[in-house]
């Protein structure tokens, strides 16, 4: 059930139920089954028609929209998107999220901070959510190529919307939605002066694509190359928590 409370002595509830389908994707799923519906129904070729059913299929799956539950700490700060870690590494924050942009609030500040890159393939869920709650100060979109996301590079080059996020405290925190090889559009549903929840859904990214999230200086993730993460709920890091995490793959 949306909005009810649960913690980890055992209150809640646990139901499972169909993932909602996101409206930006129903309408690509019904042209999909009407297509295909039209070579079944009325030309009867069933080699055309039956592959496009399958894909109308796969195409609300790629929309679908699962409630999560998110973690409430103060400290916590959570994935963004659903995917694999493909990066971690020192970098400087985008331009775009540092200068002044006439807005009256100041950006993120200059120097390296750690970035964590969460790659999406077309089979994970591809609505992207904010890693804390607060005030969005920008949502900065730049066209660019659509080379594979996966590369490192694709920050820098690949069509992408910097979203920076202040909480209540001071503390900003900036994320990068990039689209990939196969995405052809960001899709945002937030605009600069919105207040957010930690865990609100932000936008999607059609069709594969990567999430860069830049912690805030002094923190370290808690999440390691290759691991699976899930938007909304899996934290990455803690607020000026730092330490060394290892592990095996296996």
């Amino acid at each position: 059930m949306a909005g009810e409370i649960v913690d980890n002595k055992g209150r809640g509830e646990a139901v499972w139920e169909w993932p909602a389908i996101h409206p930006e994707g129903r309408r690509f799923g019904l042209i999909a089954i009407s297509v295909s519906l039209f070579f079944l129904l009325i030309l009867d070729w069933e080699i055309i028609g039956w592959p496009l059913l399958l894909l109308s299929a796969g195409i609300f799956a790629f929309f679908r929209d699962p409630e999560r539950v998110v973690p409430q700490s103060d400290a916590a700060i959570i994935s963004p998107a659903d995917g694999t870690v493909m990066l971690i590494g020192e970098v400087e924050p985008p331009l775009e999220l540092q200068i002044d942009d006439g807005s009256g609030f100041t950006g993120l500040a200059s120097g390296p901070v750690t970035r964590v890159s969460i790659f999406m393939s077309v089979f994970d869920v591809h609505i992207n959510r904010t890693p804390v709650g607060g005030t969005v100060r920008r949502v900065v979109y730049i066209p660019g190529r659509f080379m594979s996301a996966e590369l490192d590079k694709a920050s820098e080059e690949n069509e992408r919307q910097h979203i920076l996020v202040e909480r209540t405290d001071g503390l900003k925190l900036g994320f990068t939605q990039i689209a990939g090889l196969v995405a052809r559009r960001i899709v945002p549903f937030v605009k600069p002066g919105d207040m957010l929840a930690k865990g609100q859904r932000v936008g999607l990214i059609r069709f594969g694509s990567r999430v860069d999230v830049y912690l805030p200086a002094g923190t370290d993730p808690k999440v390691m190359i290759g691991q699976t993460v899930i938007a909304g709920e899996t934290v990455i890091a803690e607020v000026g928590q730092r330490g060394l995490i290892e592990g095996i793959a296996q």
